[in-house]
Order: C-alpha cells, then sequence, then structure tokens
C-alpha cells in the first residue's frame, strides 16, 4: 500500500507540471491532501513485529526518555504529571539532530517570550457646536418667483411652423442648422420634433439622398382608424455632425432666425 501511494504522489508531481488553470491546481492539492490523509491512517494502523504502534505508549516513553518520569504508570490519568516534571528536551534534540540535516534555529514554540498586548486607545471627539449664525437653509421657490411672460417653448415651435411655411419643403439640414450656434441648432431640432410628433410636418428622403421637411395636414380620427400611422425616428446630433452638415450643405446663414438666451428669474436673481 505503501508503494501505491510514492506512486501516486510521484504521478501527480508529473501532472503538476502540466497544470494552468486554478481548478487544475485545485484538483492537484486535493489529491495531495488525501495521499496524506491515507498515510496518517495507515501510520496509526502501523504494527512493528506483532505489536501496533501505540501513540500514548510513544509519548509515554518519550517523556521517560528525556528524564519527565522514570516509571510507567499504568493509570492513563498519571499521564498528566508529565507536564509538571523538568525534562530535558536537549536530549532529544540532540538525536533528533542526528537524523536531521536542517540547522537548527533560535525560536519559541510560543512566539516571542514576553507580548504586550496593545491596548486601543480611545480618542474622544469633541462634538461640534454649529453656531446658528452660520447655518443656512435652503432658499425656498414660490410660483410668483418664477416670472416668464410666455411659454417659450410654445412660442417657438409656432415660430418654426411659420418659417417651414413660408419656405415650403426644404432640406432637413438647412432648415435647422444655425451656422454660428451650436446649441441653437439643437434646439431648433427640438422643436421641429414637436411638429413631427402632432403630424403637422413630414420628413422624406428625394431621390438624391437628402431629408426634405414640408408642413402637412394632421392626420384625423378617420385616418387613423384607417390605418394612418405617425413614426418618429432618433436622429444621433453632435458637434462633429454639426461641422459636416455646414460644410457639405455649405449652410452660411441660418433660416431661423437666432434667438437670445432665455433668462429666468428665480428668488430675485436672474439665471440665463
Amino acid at each position: 500500500m505503501a508503494a501505491e501511494l510514492v506512486e501516486h504522489v510521484e504521478e501527480a508531481d508529473e501532472l503538476f507540471q502540466k497544470v494552468k488553470n486554478p481548478t487544475e491546481a485545485t484538483l492537484d492539492s486535493t489529491v495531495l491532501r488525501n495521499v496524506s490523509s491515507i498515510s496518517a491512517q495507515k501510520a496509526r494502523a502501523m504494527k512493528l513485529g506483532s505489536a501496533a504502534f501505540d501513540v500514548d505508549d510513544f509519548v509515554s516513553k518519550l517523556a521517560i526518555f528525556m528524564g519527565g518520569r522514570h516509571e510507567l504508570a499504568d493509570d492513563a490519568s498519571e499521564l498528566d504529571d508529565i507536564g509538571d516534571s523538568v525534562m530535558d528536551w536537549e536530549k532529544i534534540g540532540r538525536r533528533a539532530l542526528a537524523k536531521s540535516r536542517r540547522v537548527p534555529v533560535m525560536g519559541f514554540m510560543l512566539g516571542p517570550l514576553s507580548v504586550e498586548q496593545k491596548k486601543r486607545a480611545q480618542v474622544k471627539r469633541a462634538k461640534l457646536e454649529k453656531s446658528k449664525e452660520e447655518e443656512r437653509r435652503p432658499q425656498e421657490i414660490k410660483e410668483e418667483d418664477i416670472q416668464r411672460s410666455e411659454n417659450e417653448t410654445t412660442k417657438n415651435v409656432i415660430k418654426v411652423r411659420e418659417i417651414l411655411e413660408e419656405s415650403g419643403a426644404v432640406n432637413l439640414f438647412r432648415f435647422v442648422i444655425n451656422p454660428n450656434d451650436f446649441a441653437q441648432s439643437v434646439e431648433n431640432i427640438f422643436y421641429l420634433s414637436f411638429l413631427i410628433r402632432d403630424g403637422l410636418c413630414a420628413l422624406e428622403i428625394d431621390d438624391h439622398g437628402e431629408p426634405i421637411i414640408f408642413l402637412c395636414e394632421a392626420p384625423s380620427a378617420q385616418d387613423r382608424a384607417d390605418g394612418v400611422t405617425c413614426h418618429q425616428i432618433v436622429m444621433e446630433f453632435d458637434m462633429a455632425t454639426w461641422r459636416r452638415a455646414i460644410e457639405v450643405f455649405e449652410i452660411t446663414e441660418s433660416m431661423i432666425p437666432q434667438r437670445p438666451a432665455a433668462k429666468t428669474r428665480l428668488g430675485g436673481k436672474w439665471y440665463g
């Protein structure tokens, strides 16, 4: 049985050279653990001649050898007295050195002889006392603080519709792009989307592949019942697209006039 265990260990060593994944390494450690467990069981059951190996008997004789006891008591409870006698550990140490090639070093079985347990200092943190003068409450915004003469979105949507009605069918980019202001170009697309959503504006691709927009009549309830549907699209419009459209379509002037920056009054202050 011992020879078979040695063969298993040697085979595991050869296979370990091919280990690449953590799972395979885990299996290798499992094999070694199982071999160690089986070896320990075989050692406990080992017999020298006709007598079995007795761990307690071995410990008792080892203690006698080191001078801890001179007679082996029959009562197992007397084994506890071994620790009370002074034993010559150097004697067993010299015997062990004859069978070992390891250089002896200084060390302690239980760590340093004097161990001082560090006490965690309790730090008392002073409570922060906030003065009432430094406390600030969030500014309360009331409905009357927001002063807006009219709904800017509705006003601009109507303005975009009027301009589209005057111009007729036109290229989408020529209509919405402001060559001097990227932000207002985005706003123009936003206002135009309301007209498309309500079915007041249509978008088609002409024979040259250009997107054309024009006003149309919104479908009635009967038209919708007959199967007429409105479709919307999501269009990506970034600054690179804005610059490219200005270059391709040679846009030099905005069809939708430049709007002044919107200002909103909140709590007595103007933001724009």
